[in-house]
């Protein structure tokens, strides 16, 4: 396992990478990391190296990148997730180092501190011109009631200030027990003295404090911004700024990061700036740094993936409890696309008993990665990353089922529906092991593991001993033979699925199907 770390990062994180017996861990930098791709198979980023498509396609082996933070802004999610690369991140890992920086940035606006110090070290002695003003007794708005805002919620607490929060996905109870009030947006600009936003950027985020939202704030209101600089309209702020509207305004993050003293904010003395530092303190380095090894490390070894963010999310708990039916969806979806004839346009999977109960989102992208990978090329494999981005490109009509009622054996059902007909197998987990259940609606029941074939043949006498007579001829090895037919029709329909010692090959398959009463035969490497 080839680790390349391409950023500065805690030694205790990369001391876990090295603790694992057989890996690889290159440590480099953002200048120098690119000539390590070719043979990364996890790569671990900060901010500022940038993981674009280019980058991507050189690291063909590459399957996770761990970002050390929270945004993830610097990764191309989409060309991550058509390439099949896992991204995870340590969302709350720098939640109290924000969260102080955003209750410094707020004092700093309260007693002019910057610029005080500013002014006496310039050898002037302004005491009169720097007269300030308490937290205690104003009102602090926070948008985002996330890990950062409840922290920055805890420490404006202790110095005295009334809160009012603004989040559509926190119930009133949940912000009663953190002792403040849950108000509407409009509100918490008309009563706030002080705003902070702690929020994701979302199409409805962006630029939220612009020219309408200031419109609704009391004269007088300090601004702080530590989460993402698309949340405020910098042309707007400006304004308010000089009207006198926003008496102050505290910005770590900003829509573009500038490069030189010429950005239009920083010629207003009302308006503080910082590097993006938010998060960078010591502790929070140590802590991400740490958490981000401990989640790459269980994903490569055990397959969990904690703190995804283009991947379905699941807790461990939730994945031991779904996993060993993860290989059981897969295989299935493999078996499935050897046996449709015709182009597939849909994949709909139904879960019985326990399983209907459970967080599917990874059996559906496992199911359809089986059924993709028969035909897409070594190179761009389908994965539980991937898979139903796959599936939506091709423009399949992918639906889920769950059906709880009780008495139903632990199974999986996959349907393949194409422009021919509809294929359906169902399979269930046996003694921790994937296995064939039914084809067709036929009760077979065969191992999902090894070369396979599977036939479709009309139930007449001397088909089995047709099959095994030129299996054996053609030194072709059974080692498992099952049969199974419809219960009703004329002529009566069977299914075998026989297990092999080797792939049995195409000329073989062909010998198979000159008997007349075999309609379908085909070769399965199940692995």
């Amino acid at each position: 396992m080839n680790v390349l770390i391409a950023e500065p990062m805690a030694q205790a994180g990369i001391e876990l990478f090295q603790a694992q017996q057989g890996w690889n861990v290159i440590v480099s930098n953002p200048k120098e990391y690119s000539k390590h791709l070719a043979d990364c198979e996890a790569l671990v980023v900060r901010s500022a190296v940038q993981v674009t498509p280019e980058v991507l396609k050189q690291a063909p082996k590459l399957r996770v990148i761990g970002r050390a933070g929270v945004g993830v802004d610097n990764v191309d999610l989409p060309a991550a997730t058509a390439a099949g690369v896992l991204v995870m991140n340590t969302p709350g890992g720098n939640a109290i180092s924000v969260a102080e920086h955003t209750i410094a940035l707020m004092l700093s606006m309260a007693r002019s501190i910057p610029q005080a110090s500013a002014s006496t070290k310039s050898g002037k002695w302004e005491k009169k011109k720097f007269l300030g003003s308490e937290l205690r007794g104003k009102t602090l708005g926070v948008v985002g009631l996330g890990s950062i805002g409840r922290e920055v919620v805890k420490r404006a607490r202790a110095f005295e200030m009334r809160i009012v929060a603004h989040d559509p996905y926190v119930t009133p109870q949940f912000a009663k027990d953190l002792g403040l009030e849950l108000v509407s947006l409009a509100e918490l600009y008309k009563q706030a003295d002080y705003i902070t936003v702690h929020v994701s950027l979302t199409p409805e985020t962006d630029k939220m404090l612009g020219k309408e939202a200031f419109a609704q704030m009391k004269k007088g209101v300090r601004i702080v911004n530590c989460a993402r600089g698309e949340l405020v309209d910098e042309g707007a702020l400006k304004e308010a700024v000089e009207s006198g509207k926003v008496a102050g305004a505290s910005l770590d993050v900003f829509s573009k990061e500038p490069t030189d003293a010429s950005y239009p904010l920083f010629g207003l003395d009302a308006v503080l700036a910082t590097p993006h530092i938010g998060g960078s303190t010591e502790e929070a380095q140590e802590i991400v740094g740490v958490r981000i090894a401990e989640q790459m490390v269980e994903y490569l070894q055990n397959g969990i993936a904690i703190n995804a963010v283009n991947m379905p999310a699941m807790s461990p708990e939730q994945y031991k409890a779904v996993g060993p039916f993860i290989e059981l969806a897969e295989r299935l979806g493999k078996f499935a696309s050897h046996m449709v004839t015709g182009n597939p346009k849909g994949v709909r999977l139904t879960y019985f008993g326990r399983i209907a109960e459970m967080n599917t989102s990874l059996l559906r992208n496992a199911g359809l990665a089986g059924v993709l990978n028969r035909s897409t090329a070594a190179g761009a494999r389908a994965n539980l990353v991937n898979a139903l981005q796959i599936s939506d490109d091709r423009g399949w009509n992918v639906a889920e089922a769950h059906d709880k009622r009780s008495g139903h054996m632990d199974s999986i059902r996959l349907e393949i529906e194409t422009d021919a007909t509809t294929t359906v197998v169902e399979g269930a987990v046996v003694l921790g092991k994937p296995r064939l259940m039914h084809v067709d609606g036929i009760y077979c029941e065969a191992p999902l593991v090894g070369p396979l074939v599977c036939m479709k043949s009309i139930d007449v006498p001397g088909v089995i001993g047709f099959v095994g007579a030129l299996l054996g001829s053609s030194g072709i090895n059974i080692a498992n033979f099952s049969l199974g037919r419809r219960d009703s029709g004329e002529p009566v329909e069977a299914i075998s699925v026989v297990t092999t010692d080797t792939l049995v090959p195409q000329g073989v398959l062909d010998q198979l199907l000159s008997n007349p009463a075999v309609k379908l035969a085909r070769a399965i490497e199940m692995s």
